[in-house]
């Protein structure tokens, strides 16, 4: 059944879709009245709908019953990408909205190849906000990450704050052999709790970043004994959370 995100205030129980779920909704999958589909609000509920009306601008659905238990990962994971060249990014997110993340946060690395352009940053991260959302409907999440739009090192440090746990995924440690952070800290992750994973661009973090990111309390793990590519590694990171997390337990 096709999910649609929509606000979370409803009146009796109907909510109204415009836009481009509108457009998806008669002109993609040419739906009628009476057809089904799943509502989600921004408040994480989902209930079975069937539309009621369908008019020139808006579709109404009507909440038949709502859903219970939730499909998302029971911690908030955040996942921080050196800005990587081409679309590297936009596979990231829709890859890591699939597999759970929380929130995608972008920043400008000593080794980032791509010089990211402000008159152009609106529309790019408009761009990443909606393969989030279609990732989050086509994955059957209860909510869409929030993509943000590329910080400098210092911004993501005051936004690191915010977070129970820091990690920093490194290939150094990878090739030290070192595997027992990873498993330790997830081990330790209570149930609510917030995890920020930082990972390099191309050619990954260099030194003088580690240093000011250790300083700032986060912790170097390795992930494997390989070298994972820089669109890889936070795909790695989740799926581990996630076994960790919710088929062990």
């Amino acid at each position: 059944m096709q999910r649609y995100f929509v606000n979370a205030g409803s009146e009796n129980d109907r909510y109204l879709i415009q836009g481009e779920d509108f457009h998806h909704i008669t002109r993609v999958m040419r739906m009628k009245a009476s057809d089904q589909i799943v509502c989600v609000t921004n408040d994480g509920k989902s209930a079975e709908c069937i539309i009621e009306e369908i008019t020139d601008e808006k579709v109404v659905a009507k909440v038949v019953k709502w859903e219970e238990g939730s499909t998302e990962l029971p911690i908030k994971v955040s996942i921080a990408s050196g800005l990587p060249k081409g679309d590297k990014l936009e596979w990231i997110i829709q890859k890591g909205t699939e597999l759970g993340a929380t929130e995608f946060v972008p920043f400008l690395a000593a080794r980032s190849i791509v010089k990211w352009d402000d008159k152009k940053a609106e529309k790019k991260v408009d761009r990443w906000q909606k393969i989030a959302k279609e990732a989050a409907e086509q994955s059957y999440r209860n909510m869409v990450p929030n993509v943000i739009s590329p910080l400098d090192l210092k911004t993501l440090l005051q936004k690191a704050d915010d977070y129970d746990v820091k990690l920093i995924a490194y290939e150094e440690e990878a090739k030290l052999g070192e595997g027992a952070v990873l498993a330790k800290t997830l081990h330790e992750l209570r149930l609510g709790q917030s995890l920020l994973v930082v990972f390099g661009p191309e050619g990954g973090l260099d030194t003088k970043e580690i240093a000011i990111l250790k300083e700032h309390g986060f912790i170097a793990c390795g992930l494997g004994p390989r070298i994972l590519r820089t669109e890889t590694a936070p795909l790695y990171l989740l799926s581990a959370v996630s076994y960790h997390l919710e088929l062990l337990r």
